[in-house]
């Protein structure tokens, strides 16, 4: 039986979080197991996840950061510590389960039958699916889309869909390694060090990854991005053009490289 653990970053979600679905997904799949990171919450979050834990020790794990350092932070410790197990796939799913948690077997089944090294949610809307974003923010997204697919040069749809999973790896190690230099799109850094890593162009990598488009995905209250947000990735954007369109390339591979050295304990 192939193991999964997917890392779930927490950060002030105690009134959104919903203990019965995921703990109904566990019982319905022994192999799958859940790492949730709480991000220095300062709510009741951290109470809420260890009442998790201590109905089922066996599939559920908490890393409480101490203090909070972000999303893209958040998911990076949380991969790098479930990398280090005896686990068959690692990822990361959004805590407000935008994306049903009924779809990790439906990715894992991707990852197995077809022996590829990721399976990545896509928000694709389509008659007969259940797609549902706010229409503003589905063509902001799209745009975003576009610029994402252009820096990568990888012919990609959806880079900010919140579930993806991964054939655990020494690259996935590697690319979880460091922090992110941007945030916000810190997906679309994380995409673009698998060629870097494995030292493959972007079709290389791409041909043995799958998009998934979703039957189901649904803005959740609370789930705000405000317009400040899109201007934000356009300014990270440039950041992540130099690190991987110039000169700085060189030096950004570097940096992975030198981090991915280090002893494990200070890398989460």
């Amino acid at each position: 039986m192939r193991k999964t653990r997917i890392v779930v970053p927490c950060f002030n979600e105690a009134l959104r979080l919903q203990p019965h679905s995921f703990l109904a997904a566990l019982h319905n799949d022994p192999s799958l197991s859940f790492l949730f990171v709480n991000d220095g919450s300062s709510d009741d979050t951290l109470r809420v996840l260890n009442a998790m834990r201590e109905k089922n020790p066996a599939q559920v794990d908490v890393l409480d950061l101490e203090t909070n350092c972000g999303k893209a932070e958040a998911v990076r410790r949380g991969v790098l510590e479930a990398s280090e197990g005896l686990f068959d796939y690692v990822g990361y799913w959004d805590a407000d389960l935008a994306t049903p948690l009924e779809v990790i077997p439906e990715f894992c089944a991707v990852l197995e039958q077809r022996q590829v090294d990721a399976v990545l949610g896509a928000r694709v809307r389509l008659l007969g699916r259940k797609i549902k974003r706010r229409p503003m923010r589905h063509y902001l997204g799209r745009i975003f889309a576009t610029f994402a697919s252009l820096l990568l040069g990888m012919n990609i749809y959806d880079t900010q869909c919140g579930a993806k999973i991964f054939r655990n790896s020494t690259a996935l190690k590697i690319v979880f390694s460091s922090p992110f230099k941007v945030s916000w799109t810190f997906d679309v850094e994380l995409l673009a060090r698998f060629p870097l890593v494995l030292d493959a162009s972007s079709d290389e990598v791409c041909a043995n990854w799958v998009e998934y488009p979703l039957e189901e995905w649904r803005d959740v209250k609370g789930s705000k991005v405000a317009m400040a947000d899109y201007l934000k990735a356009m300014a990270e954007f440039a950041t992540l053009f130099v690190y991987l369109r110039t000169p700085a390339r060189k030096g950004y591979k570097r940096y992975l490289d030198g981090w991915s050295s280090r002893p494990i304990e200070s890398r989460i």
